[in-house]
C-alpha cells in the first residue's frame, strides 16, 4: 500500500523537475539574448562616442596650430584632456566588443545545443535556420569592424607622439615644425570616422533582427 502510494508522488516529482529543467534552459536561452543585446548597445554607443571623441580632439588639434594663438600652453592643455578622453573610449570600446564576441559565441553555442535537441524535424530546421541568419548578421558586424582597431591604434600613436613633442616645445616655432604631422593625424582621425559609421550601421540591425525573435 505505502510504495503504490509514493509511486505517483515520486513520478509527479519527476515530472515537475524535468519541467523546472527545460524552463531553465529557455530562461538561460532569453537570458543570453537580452545580455548580448545589451553588450550591443554599449559596443554602438561607445562607437558613437568615439566619433565625438575625435571630432573633439581634431579640433583642439586645429586651434593648436592656428596661425593667430595666443595661448598655447591652454590650447595644449585641451588638447591633452582630449588625447585622454580618446584612450578612455578606445579601452572601454575594445573590452565591451571583446565581451560582445564572447557573449554572441556562447549564444550560438547554446542555441545549436538546443536545436540539437529537437525531435520535431520541421522545428530543428526553422531553429537552425533561424541561427544561420542571425549568425550572418554577427558576420558582418565582423567584416565592417575589419581595420577599426588598426586605425585606432595608429591615430592614438599619432596623438600620444605630438603630446610628447609639444610637451617639451611648446613654442611657435615648435608647433609650426610639427603642423604636417598634426595634419596627418587630423586626416587619420577622419578615416577612423568614416570606418566606425558601417560597424555601427550593422550593429543596429543585428540588434533589430534578434529583438524580433533571436530569443528562441
Amino acid at each position: 500500500m505505502k510504495l503504490g502510494f509514493k509511486t505517483p508522488v515520486i513520478l509527479n516529482a519527476m515530472i515537475f523537475g524535468a519541467a523546472l529543467i527545460q524552463l531553465g534552459c529557455a530562461t538561460t536561452g532569453m537570458q543570453r539574448s537580452t545580455n548580448t543585446r545589451t553588450t550591443m548597445k554599449e559596443v554602438e554607443d561607445d562607437y558613437q562616442l568615439a566619433i565625438v571623441r575625435v571630432s573633439d580632439t581634431n579640433a583642439s588639434l586645429e586651434t593648436l596650430v592656428k596661425m593667430d594663438q595666443t595661448d598655447e600652453k591652454k590650447a595644449f592643455e585641451k588638447y591633452s584632456d582630449n588625447v585622454k578622453k580618446m584612450k578612455g573610449i578606445g579601452k572601454r570600446l575594445f573590452g565591451h566588443a571583446d565581451k560582445m564576441r564572447t557573449q554572441q559565441k556562447e549564444y550560438f553555442e547554446e542555441w545549436r545545443k538546443q536545436g540539437n535537441a529537437y525531435t520535431n524535424p520541421e522545428i530543428q530546421a526553422l531553429s537552425e535556420q533561424r541561427r544561420e541568419d542571425l549568425s550572418g548578421s554577427f558576420v558582418k558586424i565582423s567584416e565592417a569592424s575589419v581595420g577599426v582597431k588598426g586605425s585606432f591604434k595608429a591615430y592614438m600613436s599619432g596623438l600620444e607622439e605630438i603630446k610628447t613633442y609639444l610637451s617639451t616645445d611648446l613654442t611657435p616655432k615648435g608647433v609650426e615644425s610639427i603642423t604636417p604631422v598634426v595634419r596627418k593625424a587630423i586626416e587619420d582621425g577622419e578615416k577612423l570616422k568614416e570606418s566606425i559609421y558601417p560597424v555601427i550601421s550593422t550593429i543596429d540591425e543585428a540588434r533589430a533582427e534578434m529583438a524580433q525573435g533571436g530569443n528562441r
